[in-house]
């Protein structure tokens, strides 16, 4: 197993994510704990030693499960993270009563790691909230030995990002962000990699694999990775890739099953990061995983916009739609007002006429909106979730 050095402690490379144990059935909440602690048993005996889990995964009950199978295993040989629920939609926020639940669920006495949940466009208004402390709480419970470590997850924007680090950056040690291949410009990752470099915060990667989808991809990419690397599987090449980051301290991986297991504890160890001709070869195939829309963010449409809308940035969100439909995408829309978003446009048609890459705007608005209205929101109606979150959780 590879080991990353972070302020004198050995953390493995690998760390097992919790938010995909194996189920037996189409139940998100209900974990084949049998299997999942047969699962994490291995990891541990061949290294792995950081196990992530948080609040809500598997309805609740990743927290517990992870506690019961830990238990098996000397406390100081591994490290546990979970995270505070603050991007919930909540009428209120106990962070003293969550804190206090999830050391019962978890069965210890401290956290190792211990993050604040998706830092995104909704959920940053409640941690800088006063009314709710969160981050003051947090801070006196790292204090008193409780939090060994604090950090935070972010899907936000890379403007929300940079506001977040500005107000508590001084007060993060770590930063989790989704960083892959195809998102590295998707959705701007390497831009969110270069400023928490740059701020000397070291990134925790999730969704290396984009939750599987870059673990399978067609026939026809799947021989030309298997001619260059025989022995590595289609998931191990999203691995090499970040190994070349040098940023990069832990990543995670939401292994289901026993397979996904024994593969990623193979690639993790040793290092092997690609070579600049697998870099090419890598990067021709992620071009050609989503058709996107040709926008360069000239802002040529939004002049010409009567509704005022961010079109590019609305484009943006549609162009990773457009490869998977997702909840990070609806997050994100039902985080602006309601004349931001791609339903206020009016199919004028003047954006289209000044754009220089001649892209359907309208149509695409429409296209997205459509996609919106079959994704889950967080909790509540949007419009009465961004006034609650406003007005300090007052709905």
């Amino acid at each position: 197993m590879i080991y990353k050095d972070f302020q004198g402690l050995k953390l493995s490379a690998l760390g097992f994510g919790t938010m995909r144990l194996p189920t037996p059935g189409t139940d998100w909440g209900t974990v084949d704990e049998t299997e999942a602690a047969r699962m994490i048993g291995y990891a541990h005996d061949h290294g792995v030693i950081y196990f992530d889990t948080a609040f809500s995964y598997h309805g609740g009950e990743s927290e517990r499960i992870l506690g019961r199978i830990v238990k098996q295993f000397p406390r100081d040989s591994f490290y546990i993270a979970t995270k505070f629920p603050g991007h919930e939609i909540r009428p209120a926020f106990d962070p003293k009563a969550l804190f206090e639940e999830q050391l019962q669920k978890c069965g210890v006495e401290y956290f190792d790691f211990y993050l604040l949940h998706n830092v995104y466009e909704n959920s940053i208004k409640t941690y800088e909230n006063p009314k709710w402390g969160i981050i003051d709480y947090l801070l006196e419970q790292k204090k008193n030995g409780r939090i060994r470590h604090l950090g935070f997850s972010c899907h936000g924007r890379l403007e929300t990002l940079r506001r977040f680090l500005d107000l508590y950056g001084n007060e993060m040690e770590f930063a989790q962000i989704q960083l892959n291949y195809l998102d590295w410009t998707l959705q701007k990752a390497k831009a969110k990699y270069e400023l928490l470099t740059e701020r000397n915060i070291p990134v925790w990667v999730m969704e290396p694999v984009r939750g599987g989808k870059l673990a399978k991809l067609s026939a026809e990419d799947e021989e030309k990775l298997k001619g260059a690397r025989p022995d590595e599987s289609v998931a191990a090449w999203a691995f090499r890739w970040l190994q070349g980051l040098a940023n990069v301290t832990m990543v995670l991986s939401g292994m289901s099953d026993m397979e996904q297991v024994m593969d990623n504890v193979k690639t993790f160890s040793s290092e092997k990061p690609l070579s600049s001709e697998e870099m090419i070869l890598l990067n021709e195939l992620a071009a050609g995983l989503v058709d996107l829309l040709p926008c360069t963010a000239c802002r040529y449409c939004c002049a010409a916009c009567p509704q005022k809308l961010d079109i590019p940035t609305l484009l943006s969100y549609y162009n990773e739609c457009r490869f998977h439909p997702g909840i990070l995408a609806g997050m994100a829309i039902d985080a602006m007002e309601p004349e931001e978003r791609p339903s206020a446009c009016v199919g004028c048609g003047n954006c289209e006429k000044v754009c220089p890459q001649n892209i359907n705007v309208p149509d695409a608005m429409k296209a997205f909106q459509e996609i919106l209205d079959t994704l889950p929101h967080w909790g509540g109606n949007p419009d009465d979730v961004r006034k609650s979150l406003l007005a300090g959780g007052k709905a």
